[in-house]
C-alpha cells in the first residue's frame, strides 16, 4: 500500500507521539556506548573486520551516534572508498530479527517443543474435551506463576483436567504463548469448535487471568498493530528468557550435586522430583587440578528415608579420610537437567532419537558423562537454557571445544570471539627489554600455541587467522623458541600428500600479516619502495617530506584488554621497535644491533631480517616452502 505524503506525514506524527508516551519504541535509539562508537568509526574508515566483529558481538545496527547517522549511513559516506559495497551489503543482510532479536533461536526452538513428537521429552498432558495438550513441567512452571504453585506441591502431577467451559482455541492461544509463541493475528480464523470470536477473546481473558499471565490479553487486542506486536514480541522473548534463566538458576544450578567421582554412577535420582529433571549431567573435575580444598558449597547426596523432592538417592556415607594424609578425592559435579532443552544440541538430540541406552526410560534418571570440566558444563548449559553465557578467558579454550563436542556452532563462534578479541592485547606493540606492554608484566592468559592448535582441531578458521596474526605482529620473541618450530612442523604435516616442495598455511598467514606490519607504516607516507631494493627511485620534484606516520592499529587487534593473550618467556630479551629504537643517544637501531638512518628505515631492515630467520627455520626444519 502507497500513502499519500500528508498520510505518510500523519502516520509519522502518530508514531512519533506514541514514542514520546513510551507506547512504542524507537526503532533507530539513540547508543553513546563504546562498541556502537566503534562500530559506527570502523563504518566510517571502512574497516570490514571490525564491522563483523562488532555485528557478532551484537552491537545494534540501527541504532544512531550523537550526529544522528546510523551505521549504514556512515558507510555510504565512508572515507574509504574500497569496503564501500562490502561494508553496505553487511549491514543490509542483517534483517531486523538478526540485529535486534539474539534470543529468537531460543524462542523457536521452545516453541517447536510443541509439535516435536522424536525424541519424546513431555511430561505433563493437559486434556479438554476435544483435545489434549502434551506439555513439559518446567516450561509451565518458568513461565506461568499459576502452574508453578500447583506443581511445586504436586511435582509427580502427569495429567491436568482443563475446564470444558472454556474453548479450546483459546487454551491453544495461551500455551503458544506460554511457549514464546507467536499470536495469531485473526482469532477467529482459527475456530475449530464452533466456537465463535467473541468466545475466544472471553476465554482468553480468563485464563490470562486464570494463569496469572495478564500480558496475554492486551497482545491478542494489538495484534493488528505489527509494530506494537513486533515490539510486545521481542519483550515477551526477553521476558520469557529471564524466566527460563531464573528457573535455571533455581532448579538446575541450585540443585546439583557434587560427590567422589568413584560413586556418581551409584546415585539414584527419582523421576518425579521438585526440578522437574529428566537426566542427569556429570562433569569430572580436572585430574590435574589438585583439588583444591575451597571447592564451592554443593549439596551432597544423601540417603536419608522420608519424602525426597527431587534430591538424589546414593551411597555416599562413608568412612571419613583425611585430606591431610590421603589428599582430596576426586570429585563430580551432577547437574540435573531437562532433555528438551538439551535437544538444542545436535549431539544430544541424535543420542536421544536413536537406541542408546541414554534414550532408554529407566525408573532412576540416566547419567549421561561428558567430557569436560564442570565450570564448563555450566557455562554450556547456561547457553542451552538462556542463550546469553560470558565466556571468561582462562577457560574459553575448553567451551571451544566443549562446544565443538556438543555441535554447538554458536556457543563455538562466542568462544572463539573471546579468543580472537578479549585476546588480542595490543598487537601492533612489541614487549620492550624493560618489561610488559606500556610497563606492564606480561601475563600468559592463554597460551598461543594452544589457540593456534585448537583452531586446527575445531576447524574454527577464525583462530587460525589471529594465531598467525599474532605471531607475526610478535615474531621477534616466538621466531627462536623450540615450541614455534615444533607448530610450523605440524602445521606443514597437515598437508595431506605434500609434495616435495609445498605451501605450509600457517607460515603464508605469518608472512602475509608480517608484510601488513610493516606495510602500515609505509602506505600514508608512500614508502613500499623500501621494501622493494629494485624500486626506481622519483624525480625531486616528486619528492615530499617524509613525516613519520603513527602506526595504525591492526584493523580487527585494536583491542585492548587487560588479561590479553601474553607469552613471557623471551619477551624480556625481545627487542622493541617502538620503544628500544630510541636508545643509545637517539639512535636508531635494526633487530641485529646496526645503526639505522630513521625509523622507516630500520622497519625495511627488520622486516627483511625476519623474513631471513624464517627460511633459516625452514633450513633447520628441512622443509621448502
Amino acid at each position: 500500500m502507497i500513502l499519500r505524503k500528508d498520510q505518510l506525514e500523519v502516520q509519522l506524527r502518530e508514531e512519533k507521539k506514541e514514542i514520546s508516551d513510551g507506547k512504542l519504541r524507537d526503532d533507530n535509539p539513540l547508543d553513546l556506548s563504546q562498541s556502537f562508537a566503534t562500530l559506527c568509526e570502523a563504518c566510517r574508515r571502512g574497516d570490514l573486520k571490525v564491522c563483523q566483529e562488532k555485528i557478532t558481538e551484537g552491537a545494534n545496527i540501527n541504532a544512531r551516534d550523537r550526529f544522528d547517522y546510523t551505521p549504514l549511513i556512515l558507510a555510504l559516506r565512508c572515507l574509504y572508498n574500497a569496503l564501500n559495497d562490502r561494508i553496505r551489503n553487511l549491514l543490509i543482510q542483517y534483517d531486523y530479527s538478526k540485529s535486534t532479536d539474539p534470543l529468537q533461536p531460543l524462542a523457536s526452538h521452545i516453541t517447536s517443543l510443541l509439535t516435536r513428537e522424536e525424541p519424546k521429552t513431555t511430561d505433563i498432558t493437559l486434556t479438554t474435551a476435544p483435545r489434549a495438550f502434551h506439555l513439559h513441567k518446567f516450561v509451565l512452571s518458568a513461565r506461568s506463576p499459576y502452574f508453578h504453585r500447583k506443581l511445586a506441591a504436586a511435582p509427580e502431577t502427569v495429567t491436568w483436567k482443563l475446564p470444558n467451559s472454556i474453548p479450546v482455541e483459546a487454551f491453544d492461544v495461551a500455551i503458544r504463548y506460554l511457549y514464546l509463541g507467536e499470536i495469531p493475528n485473526d482469532i477467529g480464523a482459527i475456530s475449530g469448535s464452533g466456537a465463535d470470536e467473541q468466545e475466544i477473546l472471553e476465554g482468553i481473558d480468563r485464563l490470562s487471568k486464570l494463569l496469572e499471565i495478564p500480558r496475554l490479553f492486551g497482545e491478542v487486542l494489538e495484534s493488528g498493530n505489527r509494530r506494537l506486536t513486533r515490539q510486545r514480541r521481542t519483550d515477551e522473548v526477553t521476558r520469557g528468557r529471564d524466566q527460563l534463566d531464573l528457573f535455571f538458576r533455581d532448579n538446575v544450578l541450585r540443585h546439583k550435586v557434587l560427590i567422589d567421582t568413584i560413586k556418581a554412577n551409584d546415585v539414584k535420582w527419582n523421576r518425579n522430583n521438585s526440578t522437574f529433571a529428566d537426566v542427569l549431567l556429570r562433569a569430572d573435575e580436572d585430574p590435574d587440578s589438585g583439588h583444591e580444598q575451597d571447592a564451592p558449597e554443593v549439596p551432597p547426596a544423601r540417603i536419608s528415608p522420608g519424602a525426597l523432592n527431587g534430591i538424589p538417592v546414593g551411597p555416599v556415607n562413608t568412612t571419613s579420610r583425611s585430606a591431610s594424609t590421603e589428599g582430596r578425592p576426586r570429585k563430580s559435579t551432577l547437574f540435573p537437567v531437562h532433555r528438551a532443552m538439551l535437544l538444542r544440541s545436535e549431539f544430544f538430540l541424535t543420542m536421544f532419537s536413536s537406541s542408546f541406552r541414554e534414550a532408554q526410560h529407566t525408573e532412576h534418571l540416566q547419567i549421561i558423562p561428558i567430557d569436560c570440566s564442570p565450570e564448563v558444563l555450566e557455562i554450556v548449559l547456561n547457553f542451552l537454557y538462556t542463550e546469553n553465557v560470558d565466556v571468561p578467558l582462562e577457560i574459553a579454550i575448553e567451551v571451544l571445544f566443549a562446544a565443538d563436542l556438543l555441535l554447538i556452532e554458536k556457543l563455538k563462534v562466542k568462544a572463539a570471539v573471546v579468543i580472537s578479541t578479549l585476546g588480542n592485547g595490543k598487537m601492533s606493540t612489541i614487549p620492550s627489554a624493560t618489561g610488559g606492554l606500556d610497563g606492564d608484566e606480561e601475563q600468559e592468559v592463554v597460551d598461543i600455541y594452544d589457540v593456534v592448535r585448537a583452531g586446527w582441531l575445531t576447524r574454527v578458521h577464525r583462530l587460525e587467522e589471529f594465531g598467525a596474526r599474532y605471531l607475526a605482529y610478535r615474531l621477534e620473541s616466538y621466531i627462536e623458541e623450540d615450541d614455534f618450530a615444533d607448530l610450523i612442523r605440524e602445521s606443514a604435516s597437515r598437508i595431506t600428500k605434500r609434495q616435495e616442495t609445498d605451501s605450509i598455511e600457517l607460515l603464508d598467514d605469518i608472512r602475509y600479516y608480517l608484510s601488513e606490519r610493516f606495510r602500515l607504516r609505509f602506505d600514508d607516507a608512500g614508502l613500499e619502495e623500501l621494501l622493494d631494493e629494485d624500486a626506481i627511485p622519483p624525480a625531486e620534484s616528486e619528492v615530499e617530506e617524509v613525516v613519520p606516520a603513527k602506526q595504525p592499529d591492526d584493523e580487527a587487534i585494536d583491542v585492548a584488554a587487560p588479561g590479553s593473550v601474553q607469552h613471557n618467556k623471551q619477551a624480556s630479551q625481545a627487542p622493541s621497535l617502538e620503544s628500544d629504537n630510541h636508545a643509545l643517544g637517539g639512535q636508531v637501531r635494526t633487530l641485529d644491533g646496526e645503526v639505522a638512518g630513521d625509523e622507516f628505515s630500520s622497519d625495511a631492515v627488520n622486516y627483511q631480517i625476519l623474513l631471513g630467520k624464517i627460511d633459516s627455520l625452514l633450513e633447520k626444519l628441512k622443509l621448502d616452502a
